[in-house]
């Protein structure tokens, strides 16, 4: 199995590393999962430079930051429609202000993988669209890793 790591990076104070790092442990440690982790794997699309110097280009050369961003959303995309089993996504105020998690969800949806959305917002505020490509919402990461015990791990009885 492998499972896709949706959330917020550019705007995230630590580009959601540390969520990820979590996660990924536990999906790797408990169940056996491998995660497609956009953090680590930018590394796979772009020079060393390119991971130093991009987001400066933001403000410097749009053109050259668009077409580093380019390969990383090729990439993911590219995961997303041939090796993923699932999505967890962090929705949390830094997702909301970027696009590439409302991308990936929509994609998810669009080619029937689940996606198990953790998020502390208010329901009422997550747009209709958002809501609609999640398979099940939780409150929190302990709350998600029991039922992805209960969902993936098999039963003693």
């Amino acid at each position: 199995m492998k499972v896709y790591l949706s959330g917020a990076i550019e705007h995230a104070p630590d580009s959601g590393k540390a969520w990820r790092d979590d996660i990924s442990a536990f999906l790797k440690m408990e169940l056996g999962h491998d995660c497609y982790n956009p953090l680590i794997e930018e590394k796979m699309y772009l020079t060393e430079e390119e991971r130093r110097k991009f987001r400066s280009f933001k403000n410097t050369d749009l053109s050259k930051f668009k077409k580093i961003v380019r390969k990383l959303m090729k990439g993911d995309l590219e995961s997303l429609n041939n090796e993923i089993d699932y999505m967890i996504c962090l929705w949390d105020s830094y997702a909301i202000q970027g696009g590439g998690t409302y991308g990936e969800l929509t994609f998810a949806f669009y080619k029937d993988i689940p996606v198990y959305m953790v998020t502390e917002e208010n329901i009422n505020e997550i747009s209709a669209w958002v809501l609609s490509c999640t398979t099940n919402i939780f409150e929190s990461f302990e709350e998600i890793k029991e039922f992805l015990r209960e969902r993936y791990l098999p039963s003693c009885g």
